[in-house]
């Protein structure tokens, strides 16, 4: 079956996420805001917001109340965190659908904080056909039913898609639904990916 459809990741292929900008203004250093995302194990905790979960319940689980304060309002600060692009991705984009290929996106990103995302980068609620937010789907990257929710949105098989994302484990889980699947390193090599397929 020929390759019709890209499907994008978003963070890390299209956005520059940077959760340490939630914080800078307040505690004034990269050194401190590494320390309290530490303390906090807030990466784990933001894994558990992309799957479903809210920040004000994950941040009932950590012990200082000031801390407590700073993960809740993660999301009234979110739009800071992914103000930058990727360079070259959104270029590409924009070439596949002046092409007219058809463009989605599976994205792990929290339901809570994908309006609040979309307030610095309003682009990303044009340009795909579907999205598919593993926070809304309770439901996140790399398990195989969050690609199949896609399709079924969408109105795709798998094997028509070539998906992109930053992490191995995600182009694996998408290639054991039977999709094409690109790790994406830079927009160079993903664009090199593309026009071996046919695609650019």
């Amino acid at each position: 079956m020929n390759l019709t459809t890209v499907v994008f990741d978003i963070g890390a292929v299209l956005v520059d996420w940077k959760p340490q900008l939630a914080w800078l203004d307040e505690l004034g250093s990269a050194e401190v805001v590494e320390d309290f995302m530490v303390r906090t194990d807030f990466r784990a905790l933001n894994t558990r917001a992309d799957a479903g979960e809210r920040f004000a319940d994950l941040a009932k689980e950590v012990s200082d109340p000031e801390d407590q304060r700073r993960v809740a309002d993660y999301v009234q600060n979110y739009p800071k965190t992914v103000e930058d692009v990727v360079p070259g991705t959104w270029e590409i984009l924009d070439r596949l659908r002046a092409n007219g290929t058809p463009l989605h996106a599976i994205t792990n990103w929290s339901a809570e904080t994908w309006p609040r995302g979309l307030i610095s980068q309003p682009r990303l609620g044009e340009v795909f056909g579907t999205i598919v937010i593993s926070g809304v789907e309770k439901i996140a990257k790399p398990d195989a039913r969050i690609f199949h929710i896609l399709c079924d949105k969408a109105g795709v098989v798998p094997e028509e898609c070539v998906f992109v994302d930053d992490s191995p484990r995600n182009v694996d889980g998408a290639r054991a639904v039977g999709m094409d699947a690109i790790h994406f390193t830079d927009a160079q090599a993903l664009e090199t990916e593309l026009q071996s397929r046919g695609l650019l």
